[in-house]
């Protein structure tokens, strides 16, 4: 029997996985289909660690906003924000500074339909619809323009996205241009699916990454190395570097959690010798 929604948006195709929908069921989310869950679970019985890299992905994300937010940042431009699940972005750095701002943006026409209704009344807080590939849509959307204030500094939060972006797409391109019209203090979060360290753990990797080729969004894996090398010139490396997530500043009640070397995390920070933003000309020429 086919599933039925009424939240589902016209022309949205169901029977085909989808990995923000695959990430929700991941994290416990209850915005997916059959086709989803059916896939996520192909995927963990060929990489059984699956649903903890999900998790730890998620947990990262919340310990990087909430040290952001204590190094003054207001402002998180959240792409590939994927579906409404528990820990968001703006509760986080709402609960630090009520009138925080986060833009959220996904190519997912069902994210970004559930987000908005989740942000109804939050004036601080909205969505578009938008693609990493596609950097000036994004961040000269109106309504981005609208909420942000690129005189101040930017969050730019790239979380679990970037491993679906070829090489061809030039990713560390990708993020160059988003990076340019931040100001010093500025801040880029990137997490990104890297190698099992053990022969063992890289074959069943391999053969979950093999299923995702059949998916609309093939998985890259890429070395700490080639993580870092994604942030440029433009972002210098915060400390610890690129580590693991649960490596990554852990909060003292997940200090025990099992490591997840696969789940490659980064924060990187404007650097203040980089190009001076000019945003209304670049906006003009954009528009």
């Amino acid at each position: 029997m086919t599933e039925s929604y009424g939240w589902v948006p016209e022309g949205v195709d169901i029977s085909v996985p989808d990995a923000s929908r695959v990430y929700d069921y991941a994290l416990g989310g209850v915005h997916n289909f059959a086709v989803d869950r059916e896939f996520w679970h192909r995927a963990e019985r060929m990489f059984p660690g699956a649903r903890l890299v999900a998790r730890a992905n998620r947990a990262f994300l919340g310990r990087a906003v909430r040290r952001l937010t204590e190094l003054g940042v207001r402002q998180f431009l959240d792409i590939g924000s994927g579906i409404p699940t528990l820990g968001n972005v703006h509760e986080v750095a709402q609960e630090a500074d009520p009138e925080a701002r986060v833009m959220y943006v996904d190519i997912d026409p069902i994210a970004v339909q559930q987000s908005r209704s989740l942000l109804t009344g939050n004036p601080y807080a909205r969505v578009i619809e938008g693609d990493l590939r596609k950097p000036d849509g994004i961040l000269y959307h109106p309504e981005v323009l609208d909420l942000f204030d690129f005189s101040e500094p930017v969050a730019v939060l790239t979380v679990a996205v970037l491993h679906f972006v070829p090489d061809e797409a030039d990713p560390a391109g990708l993020l160059r241009r988003l990076g340019e019209p931040l100001v010093s203090g500025s801040y880029l979060v990137v997490s990104h699916l890297g190698p099992e360290p053990t022969p063992e753990g890289r074959e069943a990797q391999e053969r979950a990454r093999q299923l995702y080729e059949k998916t609309p969004t093939p998985v890259v894996i890429r070395t700490r190395e080639q993580v870092a090398a994604l942030l440029g010139a433009d972002f210098e490396l915060v400390e610890p570097g690129v580590v693991s997530a649960t490596e990554w500043q852990p909060d003292p009640d997940e200090a025990g959690d099992p490591p997840q070397p696969t789940a490659l995390v980064a924060l990187g920070r404007k650097s203040d010798a980089a190009r001076e933003p000019d945003v209304a000309g670049e906006r003009d020429a954009a528009s």
